[in-house]
């Protein structure tokens, strides 16, 4: 494997220094850098135009936080002069920006404006249009899951990427990535007439779409879409994982493991981790994280055909909307290795959303902020009509709309904190400080509101 590497990094050093690097391929490289992944997949990436997720919009400093793969992007952009496409309100600027959720795809047309990328078009990835004919009901799906394909006579297919699958999936669904159709496309069924669903991650998603359309030129004729996809399965059913997707795509994810088996069942031995919930009753429900954490929520029996389906419904019921069904419960865990524990399972049940990068402690914030150290600066990106009801002590004010042309006036040889009234602007500013190269910068992830000058975080 090392050698492999070491052939592989000097073969990629030599087209490196390839000439035509520097010329068109590395302009088409650069322009495709400006795309998340998932949108290549279906669009043609565009000179000054980005294509990611919405991930936080502030009016107050006039500017967008997009992400796009593992990077983040922050662009301004100016009411007067913005035009918005594909939004779910029309009329007023600041509603339809506001109506662009989080998660959803954009793609945002900019142009270079004093030193930062300011969007002149944002269009917003709209819900993909099905005739009657091609769409899938999600109560339909659930009688032919019920069924099973065999007897269902049906061949469900998830069109999302491999990780996305392996994360969680319908029951009974197999993977064929829209990407990887035409070299997967043999798992797809010899029989022509046979009843084929695919989907992707939500109604807006076109992976499932342009799957339909692949297979109806391959002779297939019975095909249909979920147009709500994976994300409105999820908020009426639990979906199904693999053991081998639990020891694997959850390594570093932080999840919920519940074993819905009889506490003396449990007791003889379990999965490391697990907490008992045979059942979810409202005072067991009360011990889940909170709804809004979306935290993954994995559910298991004794081999995946007994209690954990009821007990994941009944979740699913309360509103969790992240639910998954481990396959093959607790045996398929056992043959696969996963450690073990013995002894009765936990009661209560610990879950910690992984910390946003970046994103400072707030308890430790409390603490620095009542003697700032020497080495530490406080940066307040709110408005300066803003700091008329408080600030803290000893805070340096940057505007976060005046950030791009002023960032370079903080010291490179400090610790950064940037807040806000919400969290939203600050994390901007840490985007944009690290983008300058800024390493020691973080930013507070909290509400910040202002008592008779006085702080109130929470």
């Amino acid at each position: 494997m090392k050698v492999k590497r070491m052939y592989l990094s000097v073969l990629c050093l030599g087209v490196a220094l390839l000439p035509a690097l520097s010329g068109r391929a590395g302009a088409e490289q650069a322009v495709r850098g400006n795309s998340a992944g998932i949108c290549l997949e279906c669009h043609k990436a565009e000179p000054q135009t980005l294509m990611g997720e919405w991930q936080h919009m502030a009016m107050k400093s006039a500017t967008i936080q997009l992400k796009i793969g593992d990077r983040t992007e922050i662009v301004t952009f100016a009411k007067a002069r913005l035009q918005l496409v594909n939004t779910a309100v029309k009329g007023d600027p600041e509603k339809m920006l506001r109506s662009i959720g989080e998660g959803q795809e954009v793609a945002i047309r900019y142009v270079e404006k004093d030193g930062a990328k300011e969007a002149s078009v944002i269009t917003a990835k709209p819900a993909v249009k099905l005739a009657v004919t091609e769409k899938m009901a999600i109560a339909d799906l659930e009688k032919l899951v019920a069924r099973g394909p065999e007897k269902g006579k049906y061949l469900l297919v998830d069109s999302r990427p491999v990780k996305s699958f392996a994360e969680g999936a319908i029951p009974t669904a197999v993977s064929l990535p829209f990407s990887e159709f035409a070299g997967k496309a043999g798992v797809l069924p010899a029989d022509k007439k046979r009843l084929l669903v695919f989907y992707g991650d939500n109604a807006r998603s076109r992976m499932g779409t342009e799957s339909m359309k692949r297979a109806r030129a391959l002779g297939y004729r019975n095909v249909k879409v979920l147009g709500e996809g994976m994300s409105g399965w999820l908020a009426r059913n639990s979906g199904a994982i693999s053991v081998a997707a639990l020891a694997d795509a959850y390594r570093d994810v932080p999840y919920v493991l519940l074993d819905a088996r009889p506490l003396d069942a449990a007791a003889k031995g379990f999965i490391k981790g697990a907490a008992a919930f045979a059942v979810a009753d409202a005072k067991a429900l009360k011990l889940l994280p909170k709804k809004e954490l979306k935290a993954p929520i994995i559910v298991y029996d004794a081999d995946g055909n007994g209690n954990a389906r009821k007990v994941a419904a009944d979740i699913v019921k309360a509103g969790q909307g992240n639910v998954m069904v481990l396959a093959g419960g607790l045996e398929a865990a056992r043959q696969a290795g996963l450690p073990l524990e013995s002894g009765a399972p936990k009661a209560a049940i610990a879950y910690k959303n992984r910390p946003v990068p970046g994103s400072f402690p707030m308890d430790e914030f409390i603490s620095i902020i009542a003697a700032i150290p020497p080495d530490t600066l406080i940066l307040d990106v709110r408005n300066s009509d803003e700091l008329k009801d408080g600030a803290i002590k000893g805070a340096v004010n940057i505007p976060a709309q005046e950030f791009f042309q002023r960032a370079t006036e903080l010291p490179m040889d400090k610790k950064v904190i940037a807040y806000c009234n919400s969290g939203a602007r600050a994390e901007m500013a840490y985007h944009i400080l690290k983008a300058k190269g800024y390493d020691n910068v973080y930013f507070l992830k909290a509400h910040v509101d202002f008592d008779n000058g006085k702080p109130d975080i929470y």
